[in-house]
């Protein structure tokens, strides 16, 4: 993988005290880790949390191994969190990162440590991703920290508010002995902006200096009769200590306003919202000064019941506006109140609504009706109202400009994608043999349960696909397909669905797509790909792997052959029962375009030879019939208005974008379409022999023009 970042904002992470550090929020915590000292990063790629990883990895060499921090990119989260366990008895600090659903994979690890609890400030990065901008199921972390134990900070957005959430977040992990989740969300993830810079820190423990002794501290394990001492822990010790550190050191903020009658509570990048919804109402300016009290809650988890007490007491009503479901933060503030006895009216979920992201849009209305219901000033009542309706005015307007509706976009294939032929095969093969019970997986191939393939029954978790049809692949009369990528092979795949299947004696199908590369989630480095995010060469194979769990029946296609790929899969139909496991390997289009436009631009500014395959449709010849298009999705291959007007349909067009892939051709030739694909070089630079060709191949083609032969 390139590096992400240059090398002068790599080199800003060495700034100190008073320096002002320019970059995006990775890059910024990245320098918040350094600040505190960290002995050790991990974690597993994943949006929003992705670019962390970039920044960790693009800072080993220079910057990192300097200090003497030790860093890898986790096999999976599981891997990720068990690195934790340096820190249970030892003053180590460290930090891990995934997306938020790798939260469920990492759960095993994670509770273990949470009951032995830490002796060096552990922190969990969770993208937290609850709008679904990324690729996963709309789930929060909060609930995982209450079953387990562990501390949550939910910053703001503001890169400075950052960095010292992510200072405080280890100094309360070693205070409390708890891990702490810390949560980037989408938007969080992706602020660009400045920071002033403290001395960077180096670990007292170290690759640089490591430990001579060991520690061994039996109360520490998580067995019986331990375990019992470590629950009572977490509840009598840890969670006080928490409440005491967050009082402490003011880590919650409150925002004083003028009605001390109303208040609002929220957390995190949900605050920005609430100030924007607050601004467009006429409530609060620029400078975040509000006429509404506001206690924003940086710390999701313990929350203070003696702060929330301050907060709520004397006031007639107050709204919780909590992003996402459950809604823990306002059910534990309603048994707060209750229990001090207050009588605040509380307002939450029953005027907000209950799910999606909270953005500005999605819930100015129930904040514009919080303070109808509750403001006494006829004068901000009129106010409130005439922004309201004018804000609705300008929806309006804004929404006469469009002729329709917006139209939904489902996420699509890469230009070129290597994955998207074998679902063009199966696709095609469809006609003689029927349709199949397709178990998909989770990362780029899920798209192909989408149109214009439909070849997805189930999507159940990484690299689960395969295991969740056992039952049904002995229940039903239909074959089972399942898909699976190297990322997901080597992340769980091979233990969760490959084992399973060997050793329940599944009858089904496994597509291993080889792109070497975990190119959904922010096209990083696995086993697949010959090395690690260290740069350190590997070599782990696939196909030597399933011979070793005990796979017979293995093939590997190229991906753009199809007729390869289709006899294969034909074979596969027919051989008996078992499973039967095809390999389809081609790089990931996208990171090989990168690494060869690179190497394209130099051979012609070097004046060198180029040759680029270019695919077109002939207008002449396609008749409108679009089955290229139906079978393949290809966002290059698109319509044009027919050249004549004895053909209404509008004909196949190729765009620039083409990389010369050839499937549509292929296509053409396979399905037995239409003959109106051709293929064609871009030579650049050309050589005398090329510009000597060319002339003679002109001559010809007028000769046959001229003497009418070419009609």
């Amino acid at each position: 993988m390139g590096s992400t970042y240059s090398k002068e904002a790599i080199e800003g992470l060495k700034y100190g005290e008073g320096k002002i550090l320019y970059g995006d929020t990775p890059l910024i915590m990245l320098k918040g880790f350094l600040q505190s000292g960290v002995s050790y990063l991990g974690g597993y790629p994943g949006s929003p949390t992705a670019g962390l990883i970039d920044a960790i990895s693009d800072a080993y060499e220079p910057v990192l191994k300097e200090m003497g921090i030790y860093f890898d990119c986790s096999g999976n989260e599981a891997s990720a969190a068990a690195l934790l366990s340096a820190s249970i008895n030892h003053p180590i600090r460290g930090a891990v990162n995934w997306k938020i659903v790798g939260t469920n994979v990492a759960s095993d690890a994670l509770s273990h440590i949470s009951s032995s609890g830490v002796t060096g400030g552990a922190m969990i990065v969770v993208g937290e991703d609850y709008g679904c901008d990324s690729t996963c199921v709309a789930e929060r972390a909060l609930p995982f920290a209450l079953k387990s134990t562990m501390a949550v900070i939910d910053p703001r957005g503001d890169l400075q508010h950052i960095v010292r959430m992510v200072e405080e977040g280890f100094e309360l992990s070693e205070y409390t002995n708890m891990p702490v989740m810390f949560l980037l969300s989408t938007r969080i993830a992706h602020i660009k902006g400045k920071i002033v810079c403290k001395d960077n820190v180096k670990p007292k423990i170290s690759m640089l200096n490591p430990l001579n002794e060991l520690v061994n501290d039996l109360s520490k394990i998580p067995l019986p009769p331990f375990t019992f001492e470590q629950e009572r822990k977490k509840f009598a010790e840890r969670i006080p200590a928490a409440r005491r550190f967050i009082l402490e050191r003011r880590l919650n903020e409150v925002i004083k306003g003028d009605d001390s009658s109303l208040g609002i509570i929220t957390h995190g990048m949900i605050f920005n919202s609430l100030m924007r919804c607050l601004y467009n109402l006429g409530e609060a300016n620029l400078y975040g000064e509000s006429r509404i009290p506001i206690l924003n809650l940086n710390i999701t988890h313990p929350l203070v019941p003696e702060e929330i007490v301050d907060f709520l007491r004397d006031k007639k009503a107050v709204l919780i506006v909590e992003e996402g479901m459950p809604n823990l933060i306002e059910e534990q503030i309603r048994a707060i109140a209750q229990r001090a006895k207050l009588g605040v009216e509380l307002f939450g979920k029953d005027i907000l609504p209950a799910a999606g992201e909270y953005t500005p849009d999605h819930i100015i209305k129930g904040i514009g009706t919080f303070l109808l219901m509750n403001t006494n000033s006829d004068y901000e009542k009129e106010k409130i109202k005439e922004k309201s309706e004018y804000i609705e005015k300008h929806k309006e307007k804004a929404a006469r400009f469009l002729k329709e509706p917006v139209t939904k976009r489902n996420p699509v294939f890469c230009t070129g994608c290597p994955e998207r032929p074998i679902f063009t095969a199966i696709k095609i093969l469809e006609e003689d043999y029927g349709r199949s019970y397709y178990a998909s997986d989770i990362g780029c191939y899920s798209m192909s349960g989408l149109p214009p393939f439909d070849l997805s029954n189930s999507i159940t978790g990484m690299g689960i696909g395969l295991a969740s049809a056992n039952a049904l692949s002995r229940m039903t009369k239909k074959r089972v397909i399942s898909f699976m990528g190297d990322g997901t092979f080597w992340h769980s795949g091979l233990t969760t669905s490959i084992t399973n299947a060997v050793y329940n004696n599944q009858d089904a199908i496994l597509i291993i797509l080889e792109n070497f590369w975990t190119s959904m989630t922010g096209h990083h480095e696995n086993p697949a790909s010959g090395k690690n995010m260290r740069q350190e060469g590997v070599k782990m194979d696939i196909e030597k792997a399933l011979k070793g769990a005990g796979v017979r029946w293995i093939k590997k296609v190229n991906p753009y052959d199809l007729k390869e790929s289709m006899d294969v899969l034909k074979q596969a139909y027919k051989t008996e029962k078992g499973l039967k496991v095809i390999i389809s390997r081609g790089e990931c289009q996208l990171e090989k375009t990168r690494r060869e436009r690179v190497v394209l631009k130099r051979k012609l500014e070097g004046g060198k030879r180029v040759v680029q395959q270019r695919l077109g449709v002939d207008p002449e010849v396609c008749t409108g019939d679009h089955s290229c298009m139906r079978l393949n999705g290809c966002p290059s291959l698109t319509l044009k208005e027919s050249p004549t007007v004895l053909r209404e349909d509008p004909i196949a067009y190729i765009e620039h974008s083409c990389v010369g892939c050839g499937l549509c051709g292929e296509i053409a030739h396979a399905a037995v379409l239409c003959p109106s694909f051709y293929r064609v070089e871009v030579i650049s630079n050309p050589s005398i022999l090329d510009r000597l060709r060319d002339r003679v191949n002109r001559f010809f083609l007028h000769l046959l023009t001229r003497n009418g032969w070419a009609n």
